[in-house]
Parts: C-alpha cells; structure tokens; sequence
C-alpha cells in the first residue's frame, strides 16, 4: 500500500434540524448546509432560508 498523500481536516457541527456547519481546508469561515426547495417539501422542513445542501456540494465538486 503506497503512503497517504492527503488528509482532510474537516469538522461539522449540526446547529438545527438538517442545517450544518462545517470548517474545510483553505475555507477562513464555516460553509453552512441546510436544504431547500423541494428536498425540503419532500422532509417536511419549514424554512426560514433556503440554504444548499451537501447534494449540491458533491454534484458541483464532480462537475455535474
């Protein structure tokens, strides 16, 4: 097995029903997950804010 070339530093913290923050590498700040639109209709969550959800993040950082 080849020696580990890269380790994620990463911490989230749930603040509320599905909305997170989470620290990332190279981030100064907290980014804030949440849901929205019709994720949120589909659990049944009232929203103050729509916020992106981690779905968005893994399709956005695959480049779909």
């Amino acid at each position: 097995m080849s020696d580990i070339v890269y380790e994620a530093d990463v911490r989230i913290e749930r603040t509320r029903g599905p909305h997170r923050l989470a620290w990332l590498p190279a981030r100064d700040g907290p980014v804030e997950f949440g849901v929205h639109g019709a994720i949120a209709e589909h659990y049944g969550v009232r929203l103050k804010t729509e916020t992106a959800t981690t779905l968005d993040y893994v399709i956005a950082a695959t480049g779909g």
